[in-house]
């Protein structure tokens, strides 16, 4: 692969996304709380909420969105001159590996210490959450006069600690570090300072309730570290959550600024990937597809000239992709390897954990090249399984053509990553020309671009 050098605009406009990156992770400490700004950044923009319980009255030229569970939204622009509707889909997701707090919180001692039980949701590198104050956030159901009210939880103060182990007390812990999860992986909440009961005392001081009010939650530890752009250069972009919320923040940005007129624009952040989407709101729910055919059928679209639009349509499912990590390069396949700032990567696996082929790859590229944006290959070592994502989950729903790329990153699953600080602008751009574009795909693969 030729890499070339990103210029000093692309930089300079990579560096004011990924300050705007920042802002933005900081707002999102849970996917309850992603969904609520990007609804919120939806509603600024013209947009219109449409309930899944509602009759939707949906218009050509009109700009829509829904949710579902709190935790999963889907917006969509309708072009003026649609016809026939031809949807481009770009799909994300708004969860991150962490821990959830189980049912009942507490495990109390030794003698007066409060400490808090946790499982893991995802597949995080576990001694990245050692030895760093921590706090949660998410969703609380509280007790009202007539059921319970939804709130978002999340305090603006530290509240636990998963300390280590001093190497005194396990001299082998750099030779060997395993850590078990049920005895190492509790957090620290107090020292005896406060007493049983005190952890959902606090969230209910916090929310302004009674303790009783509070009937459960779906909380989660959260990293608050500061998000930073850094560096000499400033190359870099390091935050808790990058990934999925690097690639959410940048598809939004192409979604909202593109403007087609021809097409229906769609906009997807979804929850649950780190668990296989397996949930009401994940990509292997009917959400999407409900979405879509709901759509047609408001524009008077039926079954039959449906199943047409989905032939038409194309989905660019964006996940984070691992970068070449400078002390462990032998880990990557020698020629298929993505670099930070050097483009946005277009991954491939022969097993299909990517829903990328010579198809979809080949019109993305041509995408990219259009908005004068670099592309890099990606494909895992031949003996090391990968991850999978969100595009062959989503197209067991909705089958139409999918590409799967992502940005480059370090230390994906660590409570705090690292990406470039040029790529989150090189997807922007490179979104925003694939809603803009018009596109017809023939039986045997060809395509017109225009």
């Amino acid at each position: 692969m030729h890499v070339v050098e990103p210029p000093h605009d692309v930089m300079d406009e990579g560096e004011r996304i990924s300050r705007a990156l920042c802002a933005f992770i900081r707002t999102c400490p849970s996917p309850f709380h992603t969904v609520h700004e990007i609804r919120s950044r939806l509603d600024h923009a013209g947009f219109q909420f449409m309930s899944e319980s509602w009759d939707w009255e949906i218009r050509r030229g009109g700009a829509y969105y829904t949710i579902r569970n709190g935790s999963s939204i889907i917006a969509f622009r309708v072009g003026s001159h649609v016809r026939l509707p031809r949807f481009g889909i770009a799909i994300s997701h708004a969860d991150s590996p962490t821990f959830r707090v189980k049912a009942i919180p507490e495990l109390k001692g030794p003698k007066d210490i409060v400490r808090i039980n946790v499982e893991g949701y995802g597949g995080t590198i576990d001694r990245t959450w050692l030895d760093r104050p921590l706090s949660v956030a998410g969703r609380v159901m509280v007790r009202q006069a007539n059921g319970a009210a939804c709130i978002l939880y999340a305090p603006e103060e530290d509240l636990l600690l998963i300390p280590s182990l001093a190497i005194h007390l396990d001299r082998e812990v750099n030779q060997q570090g395993q850590i078990q999860r049920q005895n190492d992986i509790c957090a620290l909440f107090s020292a005896g300072a406060l007493g049983e009961g005190a952890f959902l005392e606090t969230v209910a001081r916090h929310l302004g309730v009674d303790q009783s009010q509070i009937l459960s939650y779906d909380l989660t530890l959260v990293n608050r570290q500061e998000p930073v752009v850094w560096g000499a250069a400033k190359e870099f972009v390091s935050a808790p959550r990058l990934d999925d919320l690097q690639c959410a923040y940048a598809s939004l940005e192409g979604f909202l600024a593109a403007e087609n007129e021809r097409s229906v624009a769609v906009y997807a952040c979804l929850n649950n990937e780190e668990v296989g989407s397996s949930t009401m709101q994940g990509a292997l729910s009917t959400f999407a597809s409900d979405v879509l055919k709901r759509v047609c059928a408001c524009l008077g679209v039926g079954v039959s000239e449906y199943k047409r639009s989905i032939t038409r349509s194309f989905v660019v499912s964006c996940d984070n992709a691992h970068a070449v990590h400078p002390n462990h390069p032998e880990r990557y396949d020698e020629q298929n390897r993505a670099w930070l700032n050097k483009g946005v990567v277009i991954k491939e696996s022969a097993n299909q954990r990517y829903t990328t082929d010579a198809v979809s790859h080949a019109f993305f590229k041509l995408i990219c090249e259009r908005a004068n944006v670099p592309t890099q290959c990606f494909s895992n070592r031949s003996d090391m399984p990968g991850g999978s994502t969100l595009g062959n989950l989503l197209t067991h729903q909705v089958s139409m053509r999918s590409v799967d790329v992502g940005l480059p990153q370090l230390a994906m699953h660590s409570s705090y990553e690292t990406a470039g600080t040029a790529d989150a602008a090189y997807l922007a751009r490179a979104l925003r020309e694939f809603y803009d574009s018009d596109y017809l795909f023939l039986d045997d693969g060809s395509f017109e671009l225009s």
